[in-house]
């Protein structure tokens, strides 16, 4: 039998696709055609939660609802103790995959009501947060896993029962279909826009700039096909253009700028060479008295004192301050 198991073994990973890597896992992947769950990777290999925890997520997904899932009951099906086991509800619970709160049934007793949700972070991804009966109320996910307040519909408060004599049958309570409830929409993550910065303007749009500036523009598409501009987008465009020539931006320079890495399809040529006159606009050439080297301060030359002859600095010659001290001291 060891050795049959063996064949069909090394059978099946020779029917594995693709390259074996050389060390790790291997996987027989065989299609379930009954009794299996869908458990999402975010449980099976999540990265905080620990092996008992996601062992006992995995077991709560794949029992039927209706089953117990408390401490007592986990307890007796495994053979890890209360204190383990309830340590890994409580991770569970921290990470929202459980809920568990307290309701009062019909007759007065209090029971704790456990859901387990599959997917905590389908709320943020989807955008519509589930709706949930009078018998069950979501609790605030952890911060850590939900970053904003969904509100949730508060449940229905159940009616005391009536006393009626004991030799009666006590009537349970008939449940009342609710009204279905539309789902609360989070609002849209989109970041404001920014306004758009104002093409560039020369300091004076003289008849020779603005000529020149026009045939640069309407010779474009002899570079680039896609450049084709009308005269309204010309008209337009001319100031920008005109801003580049008033500091000395040459046309080739210009031409590089605007038709380098033009995306493909190209669909709004004209708003793309506003963009790049703007944002692209190179400062003005300094001047000459810009680039000049800068002065330094003028350096007072040593002099040799004549009296002790020591070097000191001085513009002009004749004796240091310690001669010059005595000899007032001598006077």
């Amino acid at each position: 039998m060891d050795t049959q198991h063996d064949i069909a073994l090394t059978h099946a990973l020779a029917a594995i696709p693709g390259p074996v890597p050389p060390s790790g896992v291997l996987h027989a992947v065989i299609p379930h055609t009954s009794r299996f769950t869908v458990v999402g990777n975010h449980l099976a290999q999540h990265a905080e939660l620990s092996l008992v925890a996601i062992g006992i997520g995995v077991h709560i997904q794949s029992l039927p609802a209706g089953s117990k899932v408390g401490i007592k009951a986990l307890a007796a099906r495994f053979p890890e103790g209360e204190v383990k086991i309830a340590c890994a509800l409580r991770e569970l619970e921290a990470h929202g995959y459980l809920h568990r709160t307290r309701v009062r049934l019909a007759k007065g007793r209090v029971a704790t009501r456990t859901v387990f949700c599959n997917q905590p972070g389908a709320v943020l991804r989807g955008g519509v947060a589930p709706v949930v009966g009078p018998a069950v109320r979501v609790p605030a996910l952890a911060p850590a896993v939900v970053r904003e307040h969904i509100r949730v519909p508060e449940p229905v408060a159940v009616p005391e029962p009536t006393a009626v004599p004991e030799h009666r049958p006590v009537p349970e309570p008939v449940p009342v279909p609710e009204a279905p409830h539309a789902p609360v929409r989070l609002p849209s993550r989109t970041a404001p826009t920014q306004p758009r910065r104002p093409l560039p303007h020369p300091q004076a749009l003289t008849p020779e700039l603005r000529q020149a500036a026009s045939a640069f523009l309407a010779d474009l598409r002899r570079h680039a096909e896609e450049l084709v501009l009308s005269e309204e987008a010309v008209e337009e465009l001319v100031p920008g253009v005109a801003a580049w020539l008033e500091r000395d931006a040459t046309t080739d320079a210009i031409r590089r700028a605007l038709t380098a890495d033009l995306p493909k399809p190209l669909k709004h040529p004209a708003r793309l060479l506003r963009h790049r006159l703007t944002a692209l606009l190179p400062p003005p050439l300094p001047g000459v008295h810009d680039l000049a080297q800068p002065r330094r301060a003028p350096v007072t030359p040593f002099q040799t004192c004549d009296g002790c002859e020591r070097a000191f600095r001085s513009h002009d010659p004749g004796h240091c301050r310690d001669c010059r001290a005595q000899y007032w001291e001598a006077a």
